[in-house]
């Protein structure tokens, strides 16, 4: 396993606590400051404030328990991975169809791109 994909690995458990906890502020801190999130059906948002938005009103609604079935991580080069996975929460489950975790300057994985959907 790569060290770009042991790191992604580690920020999306950090994602995936910090979601559980009920933190959206910490959720949204895990995203570049341009970073945009397509979530199938409810939109696009773009930058942090607004990524910060979506998962505070999810989170405010009871969404929580967030797993991921079957993760793939894919590197794409020395500085940043793909994911694609399934996932499962107490009142929903989808797909993942590209979380986009790229190397920052301070050596941190932050999303430039998360697009998923809501199956249900």
């Amino acid at each position: 396993m790569s060290d770009i994909e042991t790191a992604a690995k580690a920020a999306s458990a950090g994602w995936k606590a910090a979601f559980n906890a009920g933190n959206a502020k910490a959720c949204a801190a895990y995203y570049e400051e341009g970073a945009v999130m397509t979530v199938k059906p409810f939109g696009t948002f773009t930058g942090r404030a607004e990524i910060e938005g979506f998962w505070e009103k999810i989170i405010g609604d009871g969404f929580t328990e967030v797993d991921y079935l079957d993760p793939q991580f894919s590197p794409v080069d020395n500085t940043s991975v793909r994911l694609a996975s399934g996932w499962k929460m107490n009142k929903a489950h989808g797909v993942i169809t590209n979380e986009l975790w790229v190397m920052q300057p301070d050596g941190s994985l932050r999303l430039r791109t998360d697009e998923f959907e809501v199956q249900g």
